[in-house]
């Protein structure tokens, strides 16, 4: 298996440690042909975006694709921040971006009405083994997953189920029947054995992402490759190894505005 683009990938302009050249460098190094600049959205309060660098990230990205010969795209990993399917990426925004990445973070600002029910429980649930979360908590945040995904066209669920529990099974049909990718992470354990192989059943596709906050993490594949050697993942299930790129569901989406 030989990783073809890496989309989940963090720079200074959140809380990585690299630019956005170090991050295409490290690319290229590994022979990647395409890296997602996919840096915290906007509703994190000390990570996050901010509108006024977005023009010179754009640059960056540009300037690193000429130097490398990577394709180097703007992306965000956006914050779910409402149980309704609110995320703080606003469609005002879409044209500052190239591929879109959302998943639920602690320490954001999320909307009131979510507080009780996401914020505060996850954080709280965060600290205990999967099994002692609540039903409803699971359900709650499943329901948000679904949202998220039918309300906006995300093109990858970041690490389902890491300190945030949804039914997996649920979330991953959603993603099947609105074209949105998940991923497997190699930064950290999300899923288990049990829940990947549940989850196949239901036909979404992968993408294997890094989730680098170092460029030389990025098109890091360790993990994944430990998680293939134990669930049978089909290879042609992952959508961006071998060669092949994905079909991505904002840029279709963008176009047929």
């Amino acid at each position: 298996m030989k990783l073809t683009a890496d989309y989940h990938t963090h720079t200074v302009f959140s809380h990585g440690k690299g630019s956005i050249l170090d991050n295409a460098l490290s690319a290229k190094e590994k022979g990647l042909k395409e890296i997602g600049i996919s840096d915290h959205g906007f509703a994190h309060p000390a990570f996050g975006l901010r509108n006024r660098k977005i023009p010179k990230m754009r640059l960056e990205c540009d300037e690193a694709t000429k130097e490398t010969g990577v394709k180097v795209l703007l992306g965000i990993e956006s914050n779910i921040i409402g149980t309704n399917g609110v995320v703080d990426l606003k469609e005002k925004m879409y044209d500052h971006f190239d591929i879109f990445l959302a998943g639920i973070h602690k320490f954001v600002m999320y909307k009131p009405n979510s507080i009780f029910p996401l914020a505060i429980p996850n954080l709280t649930a965060a600290t205990f083994k999967k099994k002692e979360v609540s039903a409803r908590l699971i359900k709650n945040n499943t329901k948000t997953f679904i949202n998220v995904i039918k309300k906006n066209p995300v093109d990858v669920i970041t690490h389902l189920n890491f300190c945030c529990y949804a039914d997996a099974v649920e979330v991953a049909k959603a993603c099947a029947d609105y074209g949105t990718y998940l991923e497997i992470s190699t930064k950290k354990l999300h899923l288990t054995d049990e829940e990947f192989y549940a989850i196949l059943k239901t036909g979404v596709r992968f993408v294997i992402n890094s989730d680098a906050h170092t460029p030389d993490r990025v098109g890091d594949v360790k993990l994944a490759e430990k998680i293939l050697s134990i669930v049978d993942i089909p290879k042609d299930r992952i959508d961006n190894i071998d060669g092949k790129l994905p079909d991505f569901r904002f840029r279709r989406f963008k176009e047929g505005r």
